[in-house]
């Protein structure tokens, strides 16, 4: 049995204070899912390097919040985002079990028909989307065996030993100092394995903030708008360093 390192959703994986902003993505869709795409002006269109897979949390990726830290993102370097609607397909389903969210390489290999091996990818997931980013590094192919990839998570749940332990890819955490669902002994285990495993990791430990920092802070308050600010800057910075043209 593989132990578990970050629990199930709990009460704060529902709770946001709503960000404010005019998203400047768009709506389309890849393999029958609904997914919000945040690129680069036309002009500078040409110019993507790097493709980011955004996994959410469970508010979606059309929640105001969720669009603007892929504009974020992109605003940042030469990236283009694309945050996938995987959760609506599943959430709200008598018996959910997040074992079966079955659209998930559907969606990752229409996005590979899109845009093919000349960009990097990277992924990076939000509390219940942060063990797909685990899924997609480990069981892919074509990501191990063509592309390279680069990933990040945030305040993770239901995040299991198997999957770290089968992870393949740079990672970084940003962790809440108070999380039930992923609490400091959480942390100290995954640090053990990364160790173990002599991988590249990176830890960001924020303190004065709970589980949904990263994405559902409040801005009004100091240290929660600074935090999730940090969230992204390391996030944007960790992919930069693999996926910068030397």
């Amino acid at each position: 049995m593989s132990s578990t390192l970050a629990g199930p959703l709990t009460d704060h994986c529902f709770t946001s204070v709503a960000h404010s902003g005019t998203p400047k993505g768009e709506s389309i869709t890849i393999a029958g899912v609904p997914t919000y795409l945040s690129a680069p002006q036309a002009s500078a269109a040409s110019t993507v390097e790097t493709v980011i897979l955004c996994f959410s949390d469970v508010f979606g990726p059309f929640y105001i919040n969720a669009q603007l830290v892929q504009d974020y993102y992109v605003s940042q370097g030469k990236f283009l985002l694309l945050f996938g609607d995987l959760v609506h397909l599943h959430l709200n389903k008598p018996g959910f079990d997040r074992s079966t969210w079955a659209s998930v390489p559907k969606w990752v290999d229409g996005v590979k028909e899109m845009f093919g091996t000349n960009v990097k990818y990277c992924a990076v997931g939000f509390c219940f989307g942060a063990p797909y980013v685990f899924q997609v590094a480990a069981t892919i192919v074509w990501y191990v065996t063509y592309l390279s990839i680069f990933a990040a998570v945030a305040h993770p749940t239901s995040l299991t030993e198997e999957l770290l332990r089968a992870r393949k890819v740079p990672l970084l955490f940003s962790c809440a100092e108070t999380d039930s669902a992923s609490p400091a002994t959480f942390r100290r285990h995954v640090e053990d394995i990364l160790v173990e495993k002599k991988a590249t990791y990176c830890f960001q430990i924020s303190s004065g903030v709970s589980h949904g920092f990263g994405t559902r802070g409040d801005p009004e308050i100091e240290t929660e708008r600074w935090a999730k600010e940090e969230c992204q800057r390391a996030m944007v910075g960790w992919f930069k360093r693999f996926t910068s043209s030397k």
